[in-house]
């Protein structure tokens, strides 16, 4: 059985006894969870611990594997520059996995590296295993040495998280293996007013979800949340926790949620996962095929549900990939798509992340229907952070198409709310830096002036910045 024994842990650098100077006492229940899973990782004595963390090499679209023979770090960054791990890396186990990527075309791989020293979403989750390993030489019982791979997440789909987990499970197996799949991640940032990221009412409800999945090991929840909830939520471990439910493909399990807190604003969970019977045996746990599924369906679902805002849109970004000449506007529009001018933004997303995002604050066209057909365009092939959107992609994109209202002056950030008006941030000379109502991810008037100013590449503390808001009539 390549994969002996999986886990999902959190991150949190004060519980290391040096970080936290005895506030690792404050969450009594997740330490003693995580050396729980720890001991019985110990027990096991895998050949290799292979660990997915968010604070890894992270990219759009592609999956990164550490490279090179090994790699050390400590919690300097945390004031505590005396803790910390070294490991050595199992180059073998990497090497077969970046093949394994190659052949089945998932952009995964070695590529790209940007920081060679360990993160704390490895570091904390190697504490607690090192310690455990310490605990039976202390006993007299020699442990097995393991070897590690350390693996990043991406903005890539839930699917692509799941492949990369199977690729795990099969390059182990073809090796002989016994792999340990830790994954690193803690649940909401965002669940108490007075903790540092603040709270937002989809924070609990997204603990509540996860919590629910893990403690039950019905891991399709886990590949279907809706990403709007989770960066509402600002969790960081979800994709983390997709590549190992991909490890455990069709393989039965015991789950077991070991502890849940979240004292500090920040949703912390322990679960554990032994395998209870053999790896590939149970097709009723094939999740992957079961997202491929439901996604399918939820995709036909949001087409039918668009309304003909956003079905233009759709329309003139398709036909213009399509046959490379603009769309005209077609007959049969309601009435005041044609007799209304408006400034409007085209939003697209893939994978619950942004795509583009193109619009005019003030119309520009004859009509409302023409500006969103010229913005649909410019969403999908103009946006200077992205490249052109493919043929291939159509069929995954989500479309919002914001109609803005008259802006208004503001004289104090007070008059502003992120969630009910968007925000103009001009500067005498004529920069001007606009951003939507009720973004993901957007929570406070500082954070919604804060973007709006750089993507003007204004300084807010300019002289003579005037500040303007606005409403927005979404469709989606």
């Amino acid at each position: 059985m390549p994969i002996v024994i999986a886990a999902a842990v959190p991150h949190p650098p004060l519980v290391v006894p040096g970080v936290g100077h005895g506030r690792e006492r404050e969450i009594p229940s997740t330490v003693d969870a995580y050396r729980e899973v720890a001991r019985r990782i110990a027990e096991l004595g895998p050949d290799t611990v292979v660990i997915s963390s968010p604070h890894t090499a992270m990219y759009l679209d592609y999956l990164h594997i550490a490279p090179g023979p090994g790699a050390r770090g400590t919690f300097a960054q945390f004031g505590d520059a005396a803790d910390g791990s070294g490991v050595t890396y199992d180059e073998e186990l990497v090497a077969e996995l970046c093949r394994l990527a190659r052949e089945e075309g998932l952009p995964a791989g070695t590529a790209g590296e940007r920081e060679r020293e360990l993160d704390w979403g490895v570091l904390v989750p190697l504490h607690f295993i090192q310690d455990a390993y310490a605990e039976l030489r202390a006993d007299h019982r020699e442990p097995t040495p393991y070897r590690v791979v350390r693996m990043g997440i991406s903005g890539l789909s839930p699917l692509q998280h799941y492949r990369l987990g199977q690729l795990v499970a099969r390059a182990a197996e073809r090796l002989g293996r016994r792999v340990a799949y830790v994954a690193s991640g803690d649940l909401s940032h965002k669940l108490a007013k007075d903790g540092p990221y603040g709270f937002a009412p989809e924070g609990p409800v997204f603990d509540e979800l996860a919590c629910r999945a893990l403690g039950s090991g019905a891991f399709l929840e886990l590949l279907t949340a809706d990403p709007s909830l989770c960066e509402r939520a600002a969790e960081c471990g979800l994709r983390s926790f997709q590549i190992m439910t991909g490890a455990l493909d069709r393989t039965p399990v015991t789950a077991e949620l070991l502890s849940y807190e979240g004292p500090f604003g920040v949703g912390y969970g322990v679960a554990c996962f032994l395998p209870s019977g053999a790896a590939g045996s149970d097709p009723s746990r094939a999740f992957g095929e079961a997202y491929e599924t439901w996604h399918a369906a939820d995709m036909e679902r949001r087409r039918a549900g668009e309304d003909a805002y956003v079905a233009l849109a759709r329309a003139s970004l398709e036909h213009r990939v399509g046959t490379g000449r603009r769309l005209p506007v077609p007959d049969g529009l309601p009435p005041e798509l044609l007799s209304r001018q408006a400034g409007a933004f085209v939003s697209l997303k893939k994978n619950g992340q942004l795509r583009g995002c193109i619009g005019t604050i003030a119309p520009t066209r004859a009509s409302l229907a023409e500006e969103i057909v010229a913005n649909a365009v410019s969403a999908g092939l103009h946006d200077p952070r992205f490249p052109p959107v493919t043929a291939d992609e159509l069929p995954e994109l989500v479309y919002d198409v914001d109609v803005l209202g008259a802006p208004e002056p503001v004289r104090d950030p007070e008059e502003l709310d992120p969630r009910r008006y968007g925000v103009i941030v001009s500067a005498p000379d004529g920069r001007r830096g606009l951003l939507l109502p009720d973004l993901d991810g957007v929570d406070t008037v500082e954070e919604q002036l804060r973007i709006a100013a750089r993507k003007g590449g204004i300084a807010l503390t300019e002289e003579g910045v005037a500040l303007e808001r606005f409403v927005v009539e979404r469709h989606r």
